[in-house]
């Protein structure tokens, strides 16, 4: 059953053109161009726990991290991973080469979006965090049962950046404008090993903990990566946003294109994943920027990955 759940706070945006992408930063955000988005609408805060497990109730849905795994999907992995469960961030002992990300990332049977650690853990004390360990597929049928949607990445970058022009991040060019804390991201140089703590969490922090951007929208940097409808594609377009003709709601390139040349036996289209989580460490992942992006794979969850809906035609009342 699709429903309109009046419970989101939705922010109605009026669209409107904006250069989306950088080339200042990571080479998949470039080239820098200009776009048009038309009128949507978007939640001011992550889905969250409390939200999600609603849905569940509501329908008896199973995440793709609860259902088993059919092993002539996943060649050549070991046996005892081809169970149900999700990726779990897990702190290594001390400093670690960052190009193999395998070092912190953990297969962990039994993880899901109700228990985000794995058995034993539970979102009891976390029903106002964001939701994680959801799939793309898990994130699209739960706003199809809101009456919503996910964004674009032209509709969430625009969203994102909160009427600021070209700014490195969502409130300015300042990562910490008079010191302050602005997202929760990484403490600390000492990724993935040791954080400060320096903004009271480790993990994911319950919505609307920092402040917002220039649209009311709160954790459009940090928290958790937030899924778009986008196929990846390695690049923006080279001809995109040219003078003559700027393109409006564009949608990116197509699943073909976006699979991982670097894992051919591995089939998995992905999808454009934005925002940064809190697991963004200045030193190593700068990506907490409305501009960056990441493919992250459609039958994958993991514990830093969540979403947020967008509307069509939003359902509340607020309008910026």
């Amino acid at each position: 059953m699709t429903q309109v759940l009046t419970g989101h706070d939705v922010v109605r945006l009026a669209g409107g053109a904006f250069t989306m992408g950088s080339d200042e930063h990571y080479p998949e955000e470039a080239p820098a161009h200009r776009v048009r988005v038309g009128p949507f609408g978007i939640d001011r805060h992550q889905v969250t726990n409390r939200r999600f497990a609603a849905f569940v109730a509501a329908t008896g849905y199973r995440t793709v991290a609860e259902r088993p795994l059919d092993p002539a999907d996943f060649p050549g992995a070991p046996p005892e991973n081809l169970v149900p469960g999700s990726m779990v961030f897990t702190p290594t002992a001390g400093p670690v080469d960052l190009r193999h990300l395998s070092q912190w990332w953990t297969w962990r049977p039994g993880a899901c979006w109700s228990r985000p650690e794995g058995p034993g853990s539970s979102i009891r004390d976390r029903l106002h965090h964001p939701v994680v360990h959801v799939s793309h597929e898990d994130a699209a049928a739960y706003a199809a049962w809101a009456g919503a949607r996910l964004p674009t990445e032209a509709e969430w970058e625009l969203a994102a950046r909160g009427g600021i022009e070209g700014a490195a991040f969502t409130w300015g060019d300042r990562a910490r404008p008079d010191g302050r804390i602005m997202a929760n991201t990484w403490d600390g140089p000492d990724f993935p090993w040791r954080s400060t703590g320096e903004s009271g969490w480790e993990r994911t922090s319950p919505v609307g903990t920092f402040p917002p951007n220039g649209f009311g929208l709160h954790d459009m940097a940090g928290n958790v990566w937030e899924w778009t409808d986008d196929w990846w594609s390695a690049r923006h377009p080279e001809d995109a946003g040219k003078p003559c003709c700027v393109p409006t709601d564009p949608r990116g390139g197509g699943p073909e294109g976006s699979f991982d040349p670097a894992q051919p036996q591995f089939r998995v289209p992905r999808k454009v994943i934005k925002g940064g989580s809190h697991l963004c460490a200045d030193t190593y992942c700068l990506r907490y920027r409305p501009a960056a992006r990441r493919p992250q794979v459609i039958d994958t969850g993991m514990s830093h990955v969540g979403f947020r809906c967008a509307w069509t035609e939003p359902a509340d009342e607020e309008s910026t």
